[in-house]
């Protein structure tokens, strides 16, 4: 568990130490280096996993949620950095303020995250499976199936929600004087 806070940690120390490099210090080229170097942490985990199964280890919640960071990392990963690049410059570069969005323009990012959301669950359920199958004894992967059910769950709730805004659109709320 503690290389899977490891490697959170550092993904965003180096999302957030590229985009400083950009925004405070001006130096383009250092930024998009440690920007390229956020998913050498997800193979870094990806491997240590690996090497935990094939040594032995139990299957875990750590190894199942290695796998799901993987796949969040790997299907949110440049939205998360764009976004974050989009307040950065805001906060430190006087770059344009983030609009909320609403109606139509509201509910279609709503259903590209959804779907944002199923390709991460797509990566993390296969990269889930393949550890089931590297251990290959179903009592000792238990956590993984455990958290292919609870995501799963957890997806279709979150197709309800993002699509739900298709019928019932988010408005901008009128301050009345």
């Amino acid at each position: 568990m503690g290389l899977i806070i490891a490697c959170e940690i550092l993904f965003w120390v180096l999302v957030f130490s590229g985009l400083a490099c950009r925004y405070l210090w001006k130096q383009t080229k250092l930024s998009n280096l440690l920007l390229l170097l956020t998913p050498l942490v997800d193979l870094v985990l990806l491997a240590a996993t690996i090497v935990s199964l094939r040594g032995g280890a139990e299957a875990t919640l750590a190894h199942a949620m290695a796998a799901v960071y993987i796949g969040v990392s790997i299907g949110y990963g440049h939205r998360m950095i764009s976004t974050a690049d989009t307040w950065f410059s805001f906060r430190f570069a006087g770059g344009p303020k983030p609009r909320k969005k609403f109606g139509k323009e509201h509910a279609r990012h709503e259903r590209s995250g959804w779907l944002f959301h199923a390709l991460s669950w797509a990566i993390g359920c296969a990269l889930l499976y393949g550890m089931v199958l590297i251990v290959g004894d179903a009592s000792q992967t238990e956590a993984l199936v455990q958290t292919i059910r609870i995501w799963s769950i957890i997806l279709v709730i979150d197709f309800i929600i993002s699509f739900s805004y298709t019928l019932w659109p988010r408005h901008e709320k009128k301050i009345s004087v």
